[in-house]
């Protein structure tokens, strides 16, 4: 019901480009051409003899410095900041589209040989600068390898081509074989298959269906060097570590993931959804944690705070907390039932479902959610941050990450909402709002994230939950996970001995292994 409803009213409400990357909308008012490189540090340059290879095994390759703007242009606040300042994020790289398998393994081939960086990218919704070409050299655009090649009706897995769009992907299982896969990102219209794997994406419905890493069942994966690999392809397997997780949540530093089979579900004909108002954000964390702890896993569970819960809902002097779910309808009820319960033990108060529960059905999917409510000037700029932790720590993490953020010189609000919750944890979806000189937006920004990011360091807890890392986060992961760091790029100089994919993400180094002058 839930599932079907986000396919009857489509990705912001039918507002964007199918099957091709969606441009953010500011950048239909951009001029920017600037002659900088934006955030490219020493950008390499493919020469004409290697681009001529290129274009001999390629559907595609564009290298005028337009095209590369256009085809590098992501939905990240950062770049946008680059952009409306006046210097485009990416300038300088060839583009080099492909539809098959082979042409994969044969540019991936081609970039090995000559130690040239190669940046994979699809749709390019990411929020963190995840896809962008730091170092230049190639970047590789899949998103023509988007077909649908299989399904297994008994064991109700689908297998599908990682550029297949994300609206494209659950149109067609729904309509051609009744399932749905349960993975619903805000950015579903306009995100890739590859790219939720690659970033370790989370739908909206994740406390019923899962995170991604929950829903692969196997992949396929061009390593750096060409050779295609299989990983996982079992139910529950006991033959050593479980590799394919390795790749998830890589960023295409590791691989290049080019074929994914995903786990499916049946599509539910039945749901519902209640409403409750709480006093404090920190009673409606406790009414979440009884409610996962009791047994009962609804799809949605988002709790609002009052900032939010007045611009979504209308109702500021309260907490919203909406709980929907689908699905066989005896479980519905009872999960609805035992939600209820709980959350008058933890003194909520019942409010009128149906209109929260439109609104949300309605909205969830629109973009640019983190400004609404604020006026639209030259200088502001707003954006998300979402990470996760213990129940126990997440009243606190709340109130300190609010009062980080709205401490920074032009800050013009805080706030949050819980949108995916677990028995041990949940997590919290903050939106942060500035209104500066527009020459200090990129200041801002960073002081905004490096306020929050100090708390959720403190509190150990993950820096983020579903949106990955990417450039944004890249300057907080040694603090965040110490000597783990030192052994993910132990990892990536094994599988990657030239560190030649995508440079510069995962807190990683962007330097690469530039080939001998004078080695043909």
């Amino acid at each position: 019901m839930i599932s079907k409803e986000a396919i009857k009213r489509g990705y912001n409400r039918g507002n964007y480009l199918v099957g091709v990357h969606t441009p953010p909308g500011w950048a239909a008012q951009s001029q920017a051409e600037g002659c900088g490189d934006g955030m490219q540090r020493d950008p390499v340059t493919v020469s004409d003899s290697v681009v001529d290879q290129l274009r001999s095994v390629a559907n595609e390759v564009l290298t005028t410095r337009h095209d590369v703007v256009s085809w590098t242009r992501d939905w990240w606040a950062g770049s946008m900041i680059a952009e409306t300042d006046g210097n485009p994020a990416t300038p300088i790289a060839v583009i080099v589209r492909v539809s098959r398998v082979e042409q994969v393994q044969e540019v991936v081939s081609i970039a090995h040989r000559y130690h040239l960086p190669l940046t994979v990218s699809a749709g390019r919704s990411n929020v963190t600068g995840a896809a962008l070409p730091v170092r230049g050299g190639i970047v590789l655009d899949v998103c023509d390898l988007n077909q649908l090649l299989s399904f297994d009706p008994d064991s109700q897995i689908v297998e599908v081509e990682a550029g297949m769009f994300g609206d494209i992907f659950e149109q067609t299982i729904q309509q051609e074989y009744g399932m749905t896969m349960g993975h619903w990102p805000s950015s579903f219209g306009i995100s890739t298959v590859g790219g939720w794997v690659a970033c370790r994406g989370a739908g909206q419905l994740s406390t019923r269906y899962g995170k991604i890493e929950d829903m692969v069942y196997g992949m396929d994966v061009v390593l750096a060097d060409g050779r295609l690999i299989t990983v996982g392809g079992a139910p529950r397997s006991a033959t050593g570590p479980d590799i394919q997780q390795l790749f998830i949540g890589s960023e295409g530093t590791l691989g290049v993931i080019v074929r994914v089979r995903l786990k499916l579900h049946r599509l539910p004909e039945y749901g519902r959804a209640i409403a409750w108002g709480f006093a404090s954000f920190a009673d409606g964390l406790e009414a979440c944690r009884q409610i996962l702890q009791h047994g009962a896993t609804p799809a949605a569970l988002r709790l609002y705070d009052n900032l939010e819960s007045g611009v979504q809902f209308s109702l500021p002097e309260t907490n919203v907390l909406l709980i929907a779910d689908e699905g066989e309808k005896e479980l519905v009820d009872a999960v609805l039932a035992i939600s209820a319960r709980v959350c008058e033990q933890c003194q909520g108060q019942p409010l009128e479902s149906d209109p929260i529960f439109e609104r949300w059905l309605d909205t969830r999917y629109l973009t640019g959610k983190s400004a609404e409510g604020f006026a639209r000037s030259p200088g502001l700029v707003a954006d998300t941050l979402e990470m996760v932790g213990r129940w126990r720590d997440l009243a606190a993490i709340y109130e300190e990450v609010v009062a980080a953020i709205n401490a920074v010189p032009g800050t013009l609000a805080g706030s949050a909402h819980q949108s995916h919750a677990y028995v041990d944890g949940a997590c919290l979806y903050f939106s942060l709002r500035g209104d500066v000189a527009v020459k200090e937006r990129a200041a801002w920004y960073r002081a905004a994230w490096d306020a929050a990011n100090a708390v959720l360091i403190r509190h150990n807890a993950s820096l983020s939950h579903h949106h990955g890392v990417g450039l944004l986060r890249s300057p907080y992961m040694q603090a965040a996970l110490g000597e783990t760091l030192k052994v993910m790029a132990e990892i990536k100089a094994a599988l990657d001995p030239h560190r030649i994919l995508n440079p510069g993400k995962l807190g990683l180094s962007d330097e690469y292994v530039s080939r001998p002058a004078g080695q043909q």
